[in-house]
């Protein structure tokens, strides 16, 4: 039963307690149930306006998908997102990178990072990623862990040897 049904329902109740009209609690209550049946118009109509709404939005995003899919492709490394479950195509790691040119996002796979640069699908420009001074820092640390598992060698065997 929709709201109007139900408001329909109750004038009918209150019709059939046969109260007297010239009483102010009657004038009162008839006042209420004709408050709540334009209430419930006005949300009929507005549940009208969003379903509206809504099928025009599915539309527009149906077109920007293609629109999306014409424009970019699968050509880019570009991870496909699937708006029905919110994730991503797969179990691969994604990343977000912001083209030097035009400042647009583009959300790429490991495989166009282990490339090292793809063409951005919004300006065509380059982007390439230079992985060298991570390098470095990974050398570095590696380095450091070296020494620190040889000073910690040396004093375990300090520590044997006064024994």
């Amino acid at each position: 039963m929709n709201l109007t049904e139900r408001i329909a329902y109750i004038r009918g109740l209150a019709d059939g307690l046969k109260l007297d009209e010239n009483r102010d609690e009657v004038k009162v209550i008839k006042a209420m149930i004709d408050l709540l049946e334009d209430m419930a118009y006005d949300v009929a109509e507005m549940e009208d306006v969003v379903d509206e709404v809504c099928n025009q939005v599915d539309e527009i995003d149906e077109d920007l998908a293609e629109v999306e899919e014409e424009l970019y492709g699968d050509d880019y490394g570009c991870a496909s997102y699937d708006k029905d479950t919110d994730e991503f195509s797969d179990d691969e790691a994604y990343y977000e990178v912001t083209c030097p040119s035009c400042n647009n996002t583009t959300i790429v796979d490991e495989d166009a990072l282990i490339e090292g640069g793809l063409e951005c699908p919004y300006c065509k420009a380059e982007i390439e990623f230079d992985f060298s001074e991570l390098n470095e820092d990974i050398d570095a640390l590696e380095d450091a862990d070296k020494k620190a598992d040889e000073k910690a060698e040396d004093k375990a065997e300090d520590k044997e040897e006064k024994k």
